[in-house]
């Protein structure tokens, strides 16, 4: 599917004439993330509330994931071979956590 998706990607590219340099679109993948982090921020009263993703966060998300994409694909990185090797890498190097003893919780479990 990512091959297949990242031929999406990159023929919305052509069709919208987005393509552009790579510093570019950098700026723009930062300018996303920055919209991410203040959806959150403003969902959650700085970090006072629970944080609960709605269909804003879905088409964000989906924003950010499509310049990743076309970074991607302006830079000739198989990105979803890209993400399934640090896939990997992370669960080679990956501990299994360990199981708390019934004195680390921090109240009275009676």
């Amino acid at each position: 599917m990512s091959a297949e998706l990242s031929q999406v990607v990159a023929q919305s590219a052509d069709a919208a004439d987005l393509h552009a340099p790579v510093p570019t679109l950098l700026l723009e993948l930062q300018t996303l993330l920055g919209t991410l982090t203040a959806t959150v921020a403003a969902r959650t009263n700085r970090g006072r509330s629970p944080f609960r993703p709605d269909a804003d966060w879905s088409l964000r998300l989906g924003e950010l994931a499509y310049g990743v994409y076309l970074l991607a694909d302006q830079t000739g990185v198989d990105v979803g071979q890209a993400v399934a090797n640090t896939a990997r890498n992370v669960s080679s190097t990956a501990r299994p956590a360990a199981p708390l003893a019934s004195n680390d919780w921090p109240f009275d479990s009676d």
